[in-house]
């Protein structure tokens, strides 16, 4: 059955667990480990009838390698790379090539969650395009302080559990409508 909701997710420090990458002289990602429970939780998306998008900065044959190597690649309906894209988040251009993949409008922006690790580029990529805004806060890494009204996420969450229960009640508040 095919949910309301539709998912932009990020990958590193959302999915996968950037302190675990392993680089090859290219600097591509050969292989990494997931955030613990975001591989399942992926899968379970999918399973589910969730539309997903990989909405990610970085190289592509990194994300095949990592999302080929678990068996997870088959979980993204579309990808959307920077290095494809030629741009990185916060650019509008990273969302609207996920809304062309994908066959969405406008009209459709109030039902999409991005879900992200980083403030600067996921949340305020989100929220300038008009979309639910969800900061993975897992990781240290990167900025933990809201320094610009736009990097005000709508939702945190801590953990892929968190977040299934979150993805879980937006859909219900969604065919309630």
């Amino acid at each position: 059955m095919n949910k309301k909701l539709v998912i932009f997710t990020d990958s590193g420090d959302t999915i996968i667990d950037e302190a675990t990458q392993v680089y090859d002289d290219r600097h591509i990602v050969q292989e990494a480990s997931f955030i613990p429970g975001a591989d399942r939780a992926l899968r379970q998306l999918h399973e589910e009838g969730y539309t997903i998008a990989l909405v990610a900065d970085g190289e592509w044959e990194s994300f095949q390698n990592v999302y080929r190597r678990s068996g997870l690649d088959d979980c993204f309906d579309a990808w959307v790379v920077s290095e494809v894209v030629g741009q990185q988040k916060p650019a509008a251009v990273m969302f609207e090539t996920a809304y062309e993949k994908l066959g969405l409008t406008d009209a459709d922006k109030s039902r999409i969650v991005m879900i992200g690790n980083n403030l600067k580029k996921d949340v305020a990529g989100a929220n300038r395009q008009g979309l639910i805004s969800v900061w993975l806060d897992w990781s240290p890494r990167y900025f933990h302080t809201v320094e610009e009204p736009d990097w005000q996420p709508d939702y945190t969450v801590h953990t892929p559990d968190e977040l299934l229960a979150l993805i879980h009640r937006l859909e219900a508040e969604m065919e309630a409508k």
